[in-house]
């Protein structure tokens, strides 16, 4: 899955901060230049390992259930509560978090430069057998080490996360340790995939009106809205009509403002 993750991000112009990859589920940091690159990355990356899967046991529809959510990370706190979050989950394969070799942990704040065989340098054959992919892949980065995975280092723009935290181990380490799990869980793994009740929904489209704007929903214009409708949208489980009532606006402008006509 890292491998594939590696490769499907190359293809939709997706730059990998950190990522997870544990037994029932995969969490990946990206940059993106639009929300729906991310979203692609996602998605095409579950059907790669779908078909993977298949071909090696000849199971079918094993991910049929499993959804994809791309989320804007869209505030300093939240974005390095993620990216502290997402390392944690090597707790749930029984892992520790600084060991674990299905995570992009190892790639932060080295003294050192891993090495490993370039990717670049296998041949095609090499490239199905080791990658899935026969794509020429000149000029990434990417190694790999001596058990043939991916070099996490390689793949990993670490250079942004170490920023994120001022450059400073002690406080990503810190900030791994003292994130809030629980909270965490919701705000990346339930509350994007079930529909809030209208009370709940407008609470959390205000806290994201406040964030943007520093503005309640209630009083923000028409241009706004239009601005964050899309936002809500993509990253929440909800509905046109929905979104009418809550932002007070007739469906047919929310079907517009969403190019759903």
């Amino acid at each position: 899955m890292v491998k594939i993750l590696a490769v499907c991000a190359w293809r939709n112009n997706v730059i990998v901060i950190t990522y997870s990859v544990v037994s029932n589920h995969t969490h990946t940091a990206a940059l993106a230049a639009k929300w729906e690159d991310a979203q692609a990355f996602g998605e095409e990356s579950k059907k790669v390992y779908s078909m993977f899967f298949q071909r090696k046991y000849g199971e079918e529809g094993i991910l049929r259930r499993v959804k994809v959510k791309a989320l804007w990370l869209d505030t300093p706190s939240y974005l390095r509560n993620t990216l502290a979050y997402i390392p944690r989950n090597a707790l749930d394969n029984g892992g520790d978090i600084v060991n674990y070799p299905w995570s992009g942990h190892l790639a932060m704040f080295r003294q050192d430069r891993p090495s490993g065989m370039p990717v670049s340098a296998l041949t095609k054959r090499e490239r199905r057998e080791l990658l899935h992919t026969g794509e020429s892949l000149n000029g990434v980065p990417w190694l790999l080490d001596g058990s043939g995975r991916l070099v996490p280092y390689s793949i990993c723009d670490h250079a942004y996360l170490e920023q994120v935290f001022n450059g400073d181990p002690a406080y990503y380490l810190k900030t791994i340790g003292s994130v809030n799990v629980a909270e965490m869980q919701y705000q990346l793994e339930e509350k994007p995939f079930v529909m809030q009740p209208d009370t709940e929904f407008y609470k959390t489209v205000n806290e994201t009106c406040e964030r943007w704007f520093n503005a309640d929903l209630p009083t923000l214009s028409l241009e706004r809205k239009t601005r964050i409708i899309p936002y809500i949208y993509r990253t929440s489980r909800t509905t046109i009509p929905q979104l009418a009532r809550i932002f007070a606006l007739d469906r047919a402008r929310i079907a517009l403002i969403l190019g759903k006509v």
